[in-house]
């Protein structure tokens, strides 16, 4: 009897300290900022001296005092990642564990096409000073309750000639933001909720970039100011401006993980740097017919 009792105390501490090991690689697989992950690690070590101290001391000033300690940590932490565990909540509430677990779906990735449209759409906007927003889905698995309003469903294939036709300045959609998943466009005129950082610095656009991927980790959001005309990239909470066409076509390869050739990203590339007004393009096409057309000389009209 007494060897029972024992083995299933051991037992219980050895699944203790698995569930709890668990956790804790579940928490740093997600964590990928440095700090966080300094901070991540300096309260876990709190909690474990706590329980140790607990568990196999009789130290009753010193549990206390390492409890408070910890209390005052864990309200820091509430304060400092108080986005991160509402979106913790969010996710254990819907049930939406694949993404909890950093699983993205299969549907959620983009291939070279995806990246070379979008950037190429962004640099058109942009050229123009046309503003937009592209919200691109890297496995979060929005969904409309996730934002203000959710638009009007598209569901068609993603393309730069449809992208620019939503952010057209006499279409209703183009004052919100295009969501994308995949190589597909989902929704338009899509009202993301407002980030409180820089509210001094930043517009409307920026703003929701902000706020979305503050809320949402696997998503990024593509900028275009209507001002301006400046491209901008929001991740993780974080805005990159300004940015050129080819800096935008580098980040969407490495964060959407699509290989892109070298004729695709030299032909994009192109077509992204191609900066001057229809007039000067038609006049330098006139120019150079009247260069290749040959003028008969005075001589040859003399000799004939």
């Amino acid at each position: 009897m007494g060897v029972n009792f024992w083995w299933l105390i051991n037992l219980r501490i050895l699944l203790d300290v698995l569930f709890a090991c668990g956790l804790g690689i579940l928490l740093f697989a997600r964590v990928k900022e440095p700090r966080t992950l300094w901070l991540l690690r300096g309260y876990l070590f709190l909690v474990s001296l706590a329980w140790f101290v607990q568990r196999f001391e009789n130290l009753p000033i010193t549990s206390k005092l390492i409890d408070a300690l910890v209390l005052a940590c864990s309200l820091s932490l509430a304060i400092l990642w108080q986005g991160e565990l509402r979106r913790l909540m969010e996710l254990l509430g819907t049930g939406r564990l694949a993404v909890l677990m950093g699983n993205p779906q299969k549907e959620f990735s983009s291939n070279s096409s995806t990246v070379t449209q979008l950037t190429e759409a962004a640099g058109r906007l942009s050229q123009n000073r046309r503003g937009a927003l592209v919200v691109v889905d890297m496995g979060s698995d929005l969904r409309p309750e996730d934002f203000l309003y959710p638009g009007v469903p598209i569901d068609a294939q993603l393309s730069t000639e449809l992208l620019l036709n939503l952010f057209a300045s006499d279409t209703p959609l183009h004052d919100g933001a295009v969501l994308v998943k995949g190589n597909r466009i989902i929704s338009a005129g899509v009202i993301l909720p407002l980030s409180r950082q820089g509210i001094s610095r930043y517009g409307t656009r920026h703003l929701a970039a902000l706020g979305i991927t503050e809320r949402f980790d696997r998503c990024i959001c593509v900028v275009v100011s209507e001002e301006t005309g400046t491209l901008s990239l929001a991740n993780q909470g974080r805005l990159e401006r300004p940015i050129t066409s080819s800096r935008l076509l580098d980040l969407l390869k490495d964060l959407l993980g699509a290989p892109i050739g070298s004729t695709a990203s030299k032909v994009s590339l192109s077509n992204l740097n191609q900066s001057k007004p229809i007039s000067s393009n038609l006049d330098s096409k006139i120019s150079e017919s009247m260069i290749s057309v040959d003028i008969p000389s005075p001589n040859k009209d003399s000799s004939q």
